[in-house]
């Protein structure tokens, strides 16, 4: 699978803590080998205005928003708490 980043995620993503950081990146390592389809990560669908975007649990508070480009490619929008990102 292909991921891609927006400016927004980068923007994000180096705002968080170098703990979460490497957390965050080993978990962008199973989401791209597994195709998304590892349970850790509590892949989930967004509702309301976000019911084009999808997430994943970092861990317990961070997730990370994403689009599918195709079914080959998707899009990082953003990295952040619940409150944050959704």
């Amino acid at each position: 699978m292909e991921v891609e980043l927006s400016s927004r995620f980068k923007k994000s993503f180096r705002k968080l803590q170098p703990r979460l950081q490497k957390k965050a990146v080993l978990r962008m390592k199973i989401f791209k080998e597994s195709r998304g389809r590892d349970n850790r990560l509590n892949v989930h669908k967004l509702h309301g205005e976000r019911k084009d975007e999808w997430a994943y649990s970092i861990d317990y508070s961070y997730r990370i928003a994403f689009i599918f480009l195709n079914s080959n490619t998707v899009l990082y929008l953003d990295v952040g708490t619940h409150d944050e990102v959704y």
